[in-house]
C-alpha cells in the first residue's frame, strides 16, 4: 500500500483523507487485525485506533435521529371498548409483574391505547405528534 502523505515543512506526517478512510474501512471488517492493517499501511496501530474512534464518532453525529411513527387508528367514543361492559366473569388474578401493561391517553378528543411493552422513546414521539396535530 502506498503511503499517501502531503508535502509539508512539518516533521509530523499528515495522511490524506482517502488513505485514512481506506485503512479504517479495512480495519472495521469483522475479524480484521488492526495491528496488521496498520503495519501494512506503515503507521502505528494506535494511530489507526484513533482514526477508527474519530470515524465512529463522526458517523454517530451525522446519523439522522428521525422519529419512527406508527399507524394510529382513531376509534369513535361510542365504539370504544373501554366503555363496554364485560360479558364474561373476571378470570383468576394475574401476577402484576407478568401482566402486560396498558396505557390509555386522550388528547384533543382522540384516544390512544397501548398494550404490552412500550418503548419510551416511541411513546414520546407519538405523544409529540398528537400534541402538534391537536
Amino acid at each position: 500500500m502506498k503511503d499517501q502523505t502531503r508535502e509539508s515543512t512539518r516533521t509530523r506526517r499528515q495522511h490524506e483523507r482517502e488513505f485514512k478512510d481506506e485503512l479504517v474501512a479495512q480495519s472495521l471488517v469483522p475479524g480484521a487485525s488492526v495491528a496488521g492493517i496498520a503495519m501494512k499501511g506503515g503507521i502505528n496501530a494506535n494511530l489507526l485506533f484513533k482514526w477508527r474512534r474519530e470515524h465512529v464518532k463522526a458517523m454517530a453525529a451525522s446519523a439522522p435521529t428521525a422519529a419512527t411513527l406508527l399507524p394510529v387508528c382513531v376509534v369513535p367514543e361510542a365504539a370504544s371498548p373501554s366503555t363496554a361492559q364485560p360479558t364474561s366473569p373476571v378470570g383468576p388474578a394475574i401476577n402484576p409483574s407478568s401482566r402486560p401493561g396498558v396505557i390509555e391517553v386522550e388528547i384533543a378528543g382522540a384516544q390512544l391505547r397501548l398494550r404490552g411493552a412500550v418503548d419510551e422513546a416511541m411513546l414520546g414521539s407519538v405523544l409529540r405528534a398528537l400534541r402538534q396535530s391537536a
